[in-house]
């Protein structure tokens, strides 16, 4: 700082010049007569100049800084432009050569082909005038593929959806026995055409601060161990997870919440084996439930306390809390739902692949080699989150949706023998509570059974 101060006042004085005198000569020495202001110390010059100098230095020290930080930004700006560089090259490799279209219409004509050979293994086995349709359609839809790739034009939701419709005939075709109907002739007569007010109405025998959870009564029609047996799964923790069930041998004894016994199927409520949401049916000597924190079912054993599992088909299935029930307010992890009906078990529940709408997967256990398998799987077109619970009937879902505090409306039906929905029903559905935890129907007396923010409801079927 010092050496710049002289500098500047150096500098300042740069115009001064010489002066000269005349003198004379007095006692053998010359006297001359001087004028010494000239030379006076330029004392407001160096307070101007040190102000400039104390500027400079605070300018300096500012530019210093944004040097440093600078320095230290730059290393991240790198890192990130290389990650974006990274992150944009194979979406402009796509784009330069155009494989968007190409690729979408690759993965379609995998998809045909796949459902073209499980067409021809239906056809060979039933060989009548379903298959044979089924059979042109694909191969129509597969020479619209081809002549897309050809022509490059596209219309991907149209083929999408066409793709569905087929994926859903396929399963109907393969999966429904020709008597399915036959064994129940309440089926044959449509949907259903009116519920009931409550027929039973109580509190659950754990108390009303439990609002999430299932109940109802065994729901095969061919199970004696169990055959009037009552049940009530809460979920104990956090109205989310659940490691017990109890069962009532009569409706007796559940009404009057006694001579009841105890079921533990998990060791903690983080277990593998816990149940995650309001979902579980019993169904002769095993309880249905979706599994803790997973895309599974579970199958836990009455007698044997065995647990077996099964996983869902589907590309991202939606579990902890994904797609949960919702229209009104969102059921905490209802995610996957487990229904039971004339035709046997049911699981509902939504994917990525069919973009959050719902999915009906048909579960069979196989009593032989002790082991829970999925035969079949539709796609529907309606918003999980948009329903507020659901439920099996004859091979129909049913989905509800919240009308008021005291009443839903079920306002939806997909018939997987035929492959159709219909979206115009209103048959009304009351309720004591506002939110609905479980809604499942019973085959063995045609009831509905509803867990409602800790009260327990029933309700009649009518067709």
């Amino acid at each position: 700082m010092l050496q710049i101060l002289l500098l500047l006042l150096l500098s300042s004085t740069a115009d001064s010049r010489s002066q000269r005198v005349s003198g004379y000569k007095k006692a053998n020495a010359c006297v001359c007569q001087l004028n010494s202001t000239m030379w006076l110390f330029p004392a407001q010059k160096f307070k101007y100049v040190l102000e400039e100098v104390h500027t400079c230095e605070g300018s300096l020290n500012n530019l210093q800084e944004e040097l440093t930080f600078s320095s230290q930004r730059l290393p991240l700006i790198q890192d990130q432009f290389s990650n974006f560089t990274a992150r944009l090259e194979p979406y402009n490799y796509l784009h330069f050569r155009g494989l968007y279209t190409e690729l979408s219409l690759r993965q379609l004509g995998q998809e045909l082909s796949q459902l073209q050979v499980d067409i021809d293994v239906v056809h060979s086995q039933l060989n009548n005038s379903e298959t044979q349709k089924l059979s042109k359609e694909a191969d129509r839809l597969h020479k619209h593929v081809n002549k897309m790739q050809t022509i490059d034009t596209l219309n991907m939701k149209t083929v999408k959806e066409k793709l569905r419709y087929l994926k859903n005939n396929v399963e109907t075709c393969k999966s429904i026995p020709k008597d399915f109907r036959g064994h129940d002739r309440h089926c044959l007569r449509g949907l259903i055409t009116n519920i009931s007010d409550p027929i039973t109405a109580k509190v659950s025998p754990h108390g009303k601060s439990y609002i999430s959870g299932s109940w109802g009564k065994q729901a095969q029609k061919e199970s004696e161990g169990q055959k009037n047996s009552y049940w009530v799964q809460p979920l104990l923790s956090s109205h989310i997870w659940g490691n017990t069930v109890r069962l009532y041998q009569t409706y007796e004894d559940f009404m009057a919440s006694t001579n009841h016994r105890e079921f533990t199927f998990a060791s903690s409520y983080s277990h593998p084996s816990t149940n995650e949401g309001p979902n579980a049916v019993l169904y002769g000597e095993a309880l249905y439930y979706h599994c803790y924190r997973s895309a599974d079912i579970c199958r836990y054993d009455l007698e044997t306390n065995e647990v077996k599992r099964v996983t869902l088909p589907g590309t991202g299935v939606g579990f902890n809390n994904k797609f949960p029930y919702c229209y009104y307010d969102c059921r905490l992890n209802s995610d996957v739902d487990v229904e039971a009906d004339e035709t046997g078990l049911w699981a509902l529940y939504a994917t990525i692949g069919n973009h959050g709408n719902l999915v009906i997967s048909r579960l069979v256990w196989d009593s032989e080699v002790k082991s829970l398998n999925v035969t079949q799987t539709w796609e529907t077109r309606l918003f999980k989150k948009a329903v507020s619970n659901a439920f099996m009937v004859c091979g129909v879902m049913y989905a509800t949706r919240y009308v008021n505090e005291y009443r839903e409306e079920v306002f939806y039906a997909f018939d997987t023998a035929t492959g159709k929905e219909d979206n115009s029903l209103a048959i009304p559905l009351e309720k004591v509570a506002k939110a609905v935890a479980s809604l499942s129907y019973n085959p063995t007396n045609k009831q509905i059974y509803m867990y409602n923010d800790g009260y327990l409801l029933a309700y009649q079927v009518y067709f």
